[in-house]
């Protein structure tokens, strides 16, 4: 298969671009051969038995329990984020609205998400039903999740728990234009997201009562490992309620566009993060591995 690397990345700016030739930044040129596999350990181990991460032996009862009962087996979660939409290009408020769009960009970045998780196996796919991770393309609708999921026979499965959060009257708006016409509640949003509220209703606090939900929706489905498809804000809720975080660590995880967060489960539904927010596959021809 080629040589083997373990790579620990940092994120880099996308560059949506016409011209698919130039997509890459310069000192990131897509490798063809031989090919290259980021492996995410999970044991600290590669291959039989070569240490190489000194890797948690076992963690039980180290973390919380996010099911309170026992799974049917340990389980794998792999969180993807959609890929660029129209509202992200153009700098807007994103929300529950349907209107925002995947770009040519989104479906580029999409594409390059399921390339470099082709290696790994699937037992089911959970998607956000909001068709805002869509794009029209001839008379199609094709989402992030249907271009990851392309090709296998299980159906996507749509969670309304993987919706994203509702920003009421600032959706829609660009972020200068919501921060000029409601100073006080884009401040709130921006850096104090667990306060903003509109009428007694705080958007990020029911992210983390529906994330719980979605979290037992997905472990107690049959199978040991899952791919979940879906926007920012949830996924950061997700991400936290597994860490045992408030809401108000909103902002303390950042997820990109096609960014991979991994994570492993015992029987008792107690997490261990695995990797998070991987991103190398965006700038050359990566295949994870774990």
């Amino acid at each position: 298969m080629g040589s083997r690397v373990l790579l620990t990345t940092t994120h880099l700016p996308f560059n949506p671009i016409a011209d698919k030739s130039q997509k890459f930044p310069q000192s990131y040129t897509p490798c063809s051969s031989p090919r290259f596999q980021i492996l995410c350990s999970l044991s600290g181990t590669i291959g039989n038995d070569a240490s190489v991460t000194g890797g948690a032996y076992d963690y039980s009862k180290a973390t919380t329990s996010l099911t309170q009962k026992l799974l049917s087996s340990p389980k794998q979660v792999t969180l993807v984020r959609h890929g660029l939409s129209s509202w992200n290009d153009e700098s807007r408020v994103q929300g529950s609205s349907n209107l925002s769009i995947l770009t040519e960009t989104g479906i580029i970045q999409a594409e390059r998400c399921k390339k470099a998780l082709s290696d790994i196996h699937f037992d089911q796919c959970f998607s956000s039903p909001i068709s805002r991770a869509k794009v029209h393309m001839k008379l199609l609708l094709l989402s992030t999740a249907e271009i990851l999921w392309e090709g296998r026979e299980e159906p996507l499965i749509f969670l309304d728990t993987l919706k994203e959060a509702h920003l009421f009257y600032l959706e829609g708006m660009k972020n200068e234009d919501a921060k000029r016409i409601y100073p006080k509640e884009y401040t709130m949003w921006r850096q104090d997201p667990s306060s903003f509220n509109v009428n007694g209703v705080y958007p990020v606090r029911q992210l983390w009562d529906t994330a719980k939900i979605a979290w037992k929706e997905i472990l107690f489905t049959p199978g040991e490992s899952f791919l979940v498809v879906t926007h920012k804000s949830i996924l950061r809720a997700l991400i936290c309620t597994a860490l045992g975080l408030t809401p108000e660590r909103f902002r303390a995880v950042d997820v990109n566009n096609g960014g991979i967060t991994v994570f492993k489960l015992n029987v008792e539904g107690e997490p261990m993060l695995q990797s998070l927010n991987m991103t190398a596959h965006m700038y050359t021809d990566y295949n994870y591995v774990y």
